[in-house]
């Protein structure tokens, strides 16, 4: 059998690069490779289409270890010590091995913790006040409750990076607070106790690059202070742990925590510590979730985890599907924490070691980032480092660049979201309360955000015209000619439109364009949407407009294509406007809805 097998392989010569560009050229008929098939992402890395053994890779070291241990998270916001321990214990009951507390008032440690097994359940602390008797009293509680210090794990968050990029105002004694809390945990080497958070970074808009490198500087800068008060480089790293949220684009997030783990590493040895542990763990992000198809989101934290996972962090926290607009119920809570187990126990994720060494799309994708983040490190450090760069603005400026190209891309549908731009559930019936309806933007600090807020605004202008009219505005697609075209085109514009939140009604073939235009001008809807192919276009859609017009002015009147040869005199005859594959979502849907708006209100 082996010899027959032996044999069958040799008949097949091995196929270099050259021959599956050669085959690729010629499927792509004269296309451009680079513009067809090179990923270019936000980062300013370019991703090629495929790699073999001719390609030379440089490995990044200390990308970290996949952890068979993975925290699976929970967060449990603590209003009392009773509530906050009752949240906890149902969380451990349904798998839960990881509480981040957040604590917004003095509570009893023993209280909140009463019934925790702290040698096998991981306990971590959100503080904003009485930071340093709430360690003092936790750290005597652990000491009587563990068998061994080296068992306590988890971490305190006392908010250094995340308050302060988010109000621009740093605590005058923070630093002071956080040595003495340090030295408080001194004897529980696996609970950390310094927390560098930059999740704020990529739920503002950044990219992958910007949030490793801004988080970095902040790191460094947090080295510094603690100087100042006699806390050793080594102390710092030994006690470190670093969040960062968990965005869209698996296999750059994936690369993302590789690249992050090698350049802390890195980082530490100019500090001249080699011999070090720092934690490292996951959020999903706010950006990538949406209101609307709420139901997506749980998707959306799914790939994320799995990246996460995949990028060798050592925790993950996933928020319920539905935190966006009201508080987790217990049935998202508890899908949320099903995530992460799932991923664990049944997908295999926790018992594969280290499963994307040696990939080389993933090898090269974490050189890449780690290089661009390292890059941009060492630009903001010359600069005079983390603190002088975000009062200057530098870093809020960056990163808003970013969020505007992100925003477009979104409007433009070439970025998608299942819910937002792409598929909306028609069906659904929202609450406008929940939409975003515009806010005031504060270029000094950053704002965690959802990417959807401009589409939000867009849905929240159509709920307001449905309580002005009374009743909700109906999409009509008419079409005519080519049967294969029209339907292809009546599918987009129904997908296109949808995003808006009016009614839409199933495509309504006609046999003529005379007979769609008498008809769709004096049907009961708001806007028409025109659907045929390009030479029925050529031949009807002027006579359909001027038509259309002559016993309708008030309705909005779209066309679904780009017949570039005649779009004047069609606009000029009374054509509202075109969609396809390059309009902009916010820019054509909000015109319609002006129209719309002015129609009802005669």
């Amino acid at each position: 059998m082996t010899t027959k097998n032996n044999t069958l392989f040799s008949d097949f010569k091995p196929v270099t690069k050259a021959a599956w560009l050669e085959k690729v050229n010629i499927d792509l008929k004269g296309g451009d490779f680079n513009k067809r098939l090179v990923w270019k992402n936000l980062n300013g890395i370019d991703i090629q289409p495929l790699y073999n053994t001719e390609d030379t890779i440089d490995y990044l070291k200390n990308t970290g270890e996949n952890a068979q241990a993975l925290v699976n998270y929970r967060c449990v916001v603590v209003t009392s010590a009773e509530s906050g321990n009752t949240l906890a214990q149902k969380a451990v009951e349904e798998g839960i091995n990881g509480l981040v507390f957040q604590i917004e008032s003095k509570v009893s440690v023993a209280t909140l913790l009463k019934g925790l097994d702290l040698n096998s359940i991981t306990v971590s602390f959100v503080l904003t006040e009485n930071t340093l008797d709430f360690a003092a009293d936790f750290f005597s509680y652990a000491e009587k409750n563990v068998s061994d210090k080296s068992n306590l794990n988890g971490y305190f968050d006392l908010g250094i990076l995340s308050n302060y990029v988010t109000t621009a105002t740093l605590e005058a004694d923070i630093f002071e607070t956080l040595a003495k809390v340090i030295s408080l945990g001194a004897e529980f080497s696996n609970f950390k106790t310094i927390t560098i958070s930059g999740t704020t970074f990529l739920d503002s808009g950044a990219n992958q690059v910007q949030e490793v490198a801004y988080t970095l500087n902040a790191l460094v800068a947090v080295i510094e202070a603690l100087g100042d008060h006699d806390v050793a480089a080594e102390t710092v790293f030994n006690r470190l742990h670093i969040q960062l949220a968990i965005g869209s684009e698996y296999f750059v997030e994936m690369s993302k925590y590789r690249a992050l783990n090698s350049l802390v590493h890195k980082i530490a040895e100019t500090y001249g510590v080699s011999n070090f542990k720092f934690t490292l763990t996951a959020k999903t992000s706010i950006w990538t979730k949406s209101v609307t198809d709420a139901h997506a989101n749980m998707l959306r934290s799914t790939t994320e985890a799995m990246s996460a996972i995949l990028g060798n962090v050592d925790g993950i926290l996933v928020d319920a599907y539905d935190k966006e607009f009201k508080d987790p119920s217990d049935f998202s809570s508890r899908i949320s924490g099903n995530i992460t187990t799932i991923l664990r126990e049944e997908s295999y994720f926790g018992k594969v070691a280290n499963p994307v060494d040696g990939s080389y799309y993933i090898e090269e994708v974490s050189t890449k980032v780690a290089t661009k983040a390292l890059e941009l490190f060492k630009a903001i450090e010359a600069d005079g480092g983390f603190f002088t760069a975000f009062e200057n603005e530098t870093i809020q400026q960056q990163i808003a660049e970013i969020r505007q190209k992100k925003i477009k891309l979104i409007s433009q549908r070439r970025l998608p979201m299942v819910g937002v731009n792409k598929y909306p559930n028609l069906m659904e019936k929202l609450d406008p309360k929940v939409l975003f309806s515009g806010g005031e933007m504060n270029s000094k600090v950053l704002i965690p955000r959802r990417a959807s807020l401009e589409i939000e605004a867009l849905r929240k202008v159509s709920e307001d015209i449905v309580e002005e009219a009374g009743k909700r505005p109906v999409v009509e697609l008419a079409s005519f000619g080519n049967l294969t075209m029209r339907k292809a085109r009546a599918a987009f514009a129904y997908d296109f439109i949808g995003v808006s939140g009016f009614e839409v009604l199933q495509e309504k073939s006609y046999e003529s364009a005379a007979q769609a235009a008498e008809a769709s001008a004096k049907s009961a809807s708001e806007v028409v949407i025109i659907c045929s192919s390009d030479p029925d276009y050529n031949e009807h859609a002027l006579a359909y407009v001027k038509t259309f017009r002559a016993l309708n002015k008030d309705k909005v009147l779209l066309l679904a294509g780009n017949p570039v040869a005649i779009l004047d005199d069609l606009k000029e005859a009374g054509l509202d406007d075109c969609i396809h594959i390059k309009s902009d979502v916010i820019h054509t849907i909000s015109g319609v809805q002006k129209k719309v708006r002015k129609h009802i209100k005669k």
